[in-house]
């Protein structure tokens, strides 16, 4: 059964997942605002391009490796993009970040997951987005975050996973911000580490 998270919630994967996880798939959804038409007839959609990343830190709090569209794959393999979605068409997840935590190597400490508007559309031109974190090894749902909150933002801090005890974690931080890619977030991002 698959936990709907709020801001700021945090949980263990494992217990929500009822098992050791071992493979997650990190999806994020978004179906781009109806506007009205021409003299307030009709209505039309503008293709909003918004992009998944995953950021890997290391105990040191330094960016470890970076997995985007421009770089599907993480150096060492453990952490791949599906590739980038520019419309946000289609039912269910629009872009998908796959990882295997057993390979995530041991000096990484967390992986956090961010969703920019490429195009620069802000999120009032955006509807039902969401992240989502499935166990990849039975496609079962075990948390979800809806990242729908209308406004001027152009991005968002989604979420952090994070090595505590032995066991990964899941921060829900969904913290608003603006910027074409995860670079723009640094600095925010580096305030949750």
């Amino acid at each position: 059964m698959s936990v709907n998270l709020s801001k700021g919630q945090k949980i263990s994967l494992d217990k929500e997942a009822g098992t050791s996880l071992t493979r997650i798939t990190m999806g994020l959804g978004w179906d781009a605002a109806k506007t009205k038409g021409f003299l307030g007839f009709g209505s039309k959609t503008e293709a909003v391009d918004l992009d998944a990343s995953c950021v890997m830190f290391d105990d040191n709090k330094s960016t470890s490796d970076i997995v985007w569209f421009r770089q599907l794959k993480s150096k060492d393999g453990s952490i791949v993009h599906t590739g980038d979605n520019r419309t946000g068409a289609g039912d269910g997840d629009d872009e998908q970040i796959n990882v295997d935590l057993s390979k995530v190597p041991a000096h990484v400490k967390s992986l956090v997951f961010t969703v920019n508007s490429f195009t620069g559309q802000n999120f009032s031109q955006v509807e039902n987005a969401y992240c989502r974190i499935v166990n990849a090894s039975n496609n079962q749902e075990v948390a979800r975050f809806n990242l729908s909150v209308q406004g001027s933002h152009t991005a968002q801090i989604m979420a952090k996973l994070y090595r505590h005890n032995g066991e990964w974690k899941m921060h829900a931080i969904g913290e608003n911000g603006n910027g074409r890619t995860f670079d723009d977030l640094m600095p925010q991002i580096s305030v949750h580490l």
